[in-house]
């Protein structure tokens, strides 16, 4: 019977991989802070122990035990480039997983992107692209939103989103117009799916640099989307998945339709005990991240990944 019900659940991850860049440089793009010579002497060591360690995060949320299942979708953001999503599928300890990937190309000033990983056995892809936000005048790009329709079953269509919004670094109230400008292009093509097809199953995914309440996620939930990660929590001390100064929250959020969240089985934060740390100043658990300022710290990342799973 367990197994049955297994079967029949399709597994979502949401991840961010804190700064997930090869040690090469990208001609014309900011990476010189991960590079050998950088003052984080980001090499191909650190790279492989990082690519490795996320690759490891992934297989760990499939559960454990007799329940344990590889994931279908994983939505990641903070990844630099294609070689960076080829290295993490055929060179990690996933390269026997079969995933495969789509991923944007974005003109982000330091390169960075969101990908989607998918199981060609669970998630048949129909199409991809990326969505480009325009800037404010005088502005730099921020990253594009991944778009992505496969089927899940005979004949359920699944649209699936991957936002990794502008960053709060000059203050949240000061960059949430340009979060909202991201919000918008959400929601344009949410509301393009509903009008030719009413009952689509939609999720958005990723990072959203805005926490639970207002701002981007408000606005997605507008468009009759329901945010099932809100209330989410690990079983080892986590509250969110980032934390800040010692207070926990959510920058990470999983939205999806109605006909989605009627079916979800749960939605939790995955803090296996490698992926957190005692949190000595502030007390309880924190993520085990790679770096501290510009200390190398040898964890994972920043973020705690989100995993949601629903009923087919």
């Amino acid at each position: 019977m367990l197994g049955l019900l297994l079967a029949s659940l399709f597994t979502l991850v949401e991840l961010n991989c804190e700064n997930l860049f090869d040690y090469t440089h990208d001609e014309g793009r900011n990476d010189n802070e991960f590079l050998p010579a950088s003052p984080r002497k980001w090499d191909k060591g650190k790279y492989w122990r990082k690519v490795n360690g996320i690759a490891q995060e992934i297989i760990a949320c499939g559960g454990d035990g007799e329940e344990w299942t590889l994931p279908d979708l994983v939505a990641l953001t903070e990844v630099e480039n294609d070689s960076v999503m080829h290295d993490l599928t055929t060179r990690s300890p996933l390269r026997n997983a079969g995933y495969q990937y789509v991923m944007t190309n974005s003109d982000d000033e330091r390169g960075i992107d969101v990908a989607l990983l998918y199981s060609p056995f669970s998630f048949r892809l129909i199409d991809s692209h990326a969505m480009r936000v325009t800037p404010p005048q005088g502005k730099h790009y921020t990253r594009d939103i991944l778009y992505a329709k496969g089927l899940t079953g005979v004949t359920d269509t699944l649209h699936v989103f991957v936002v990794h919004a502008p960053s709060r670094v000059s203050g949240a109230k000061a960059t949430q117009p340009y979060r909202l400008r991201v919000a918008q292009r959400i929601v344009d093509a949410i509301d393009s799916i509903h009008n030719t097809s009413p009952e689509a199953s939609i999720v958005v995914a990723g990072d959203f640099n805005d926490l639970d309440d207002g701002g981007m996620v408000d606005m997605v939930m507008q468009h009759q989307m329901k945010h099932i990660s809100r209330y989410a929590k690990g079983r080892n001390g986590a509250r969110g998945t980032y934390k800040h100064q010692g207070k926990w929250g959510s920058l990470d959020h999983i939205l999806v339709s109605d006909n989605i969240s009627n079916r979800l089985h749960d939605c939790c934060i995955l803090d296996a005990p490698f992926l957190i740390e005692e949190d000595e100043k502030y007390g309880g658990v924190k993520p085990f991240r790679t770096y501290i300022g510009k200390k190398y710290h040898r964890g994972y990342s920043d973020h705690l990944p989100l995993i949601a799973r629903w009923e087919l």
